[in-house]
């Protein structure tokens, strides 16, 4: 009986993902991730030099993922005045994410992780299947600024651009080129 008892303890600390959750202020985990743009993205790359965030989704091309991604592409020039670089990912194979890319018009990267050890390492993979709908936020020191779990998808530009806003992270200077 001890054992069957100390079995499901363990499973059910497993499933709630209790031990591996990212908090406020821990350092980011480093990726290097394939994208729907030819090039490859990691963490390391923007240490030092820039903000970044991660909007991860569940499956390209369903309902609620169709409709966040078109909200960025649709807001991409408010997106663009704030220094900082946005992607979406998810664990879909890099080609489906290609062809998601193209028909939403996304004209920002989508990060391909299909072996999940990204999406696990950032505690979003729910069930060893798909990725959690949350966005996570990274200082330009690698440091998370915050995890967003209330996603809306059809205001999800409007709200990175509130949370830009609300943690400091600053606009790009107009050109005063002329």
């Amino acid at each position: 009986m001890k054992i069957i008892t100390q079995s499901i303890a363990t499973l059910a600390l497993l499933f709630s993902g209790a031990c591996l959750s990212l908090e406020v202020g821990d350092t980011a985990p480093d990726f290097s991730l394939q994208a729907s743009d030819g090039k490859t993205y990691s963490l390391e790359q923007f240490k030092g030099k820039q903000a970044i965030v991660i909007a991860w989704y569940p499956r390209a091309f369903t309902s609620g993922c169709t409709i966040e991604c078109k909200s960025l592409a649709e807001n991409s020039a408010l997106l663009k005045q704030f220094d900082v670089s946005y992607f979406m990912a998810s664990v879909d194979p890099l080609e489906k994410n290609i062809a998601f890319a193209e028909s939403t018009k996304a004209d920002f990267p989508l990060l391909s992780d299909p072996s999940k050890k990204v999406a696990k390492a950032y505690d979003v993979l729910t069930l060893n299947l798909f990725s959690k709908r949350h966005t996570i936020y990274i200082s330009k020191d690698g440091k998370i600024l915050m995890v967003d779990q209330n996603i809306n998808a059809a205001t999800s530009a409007e709200d990175m651009m509130a949370n830009f806003e609300k943690l400091g992270i600053p606009k790009i200077a107009p050109s005063s080129a002329g």
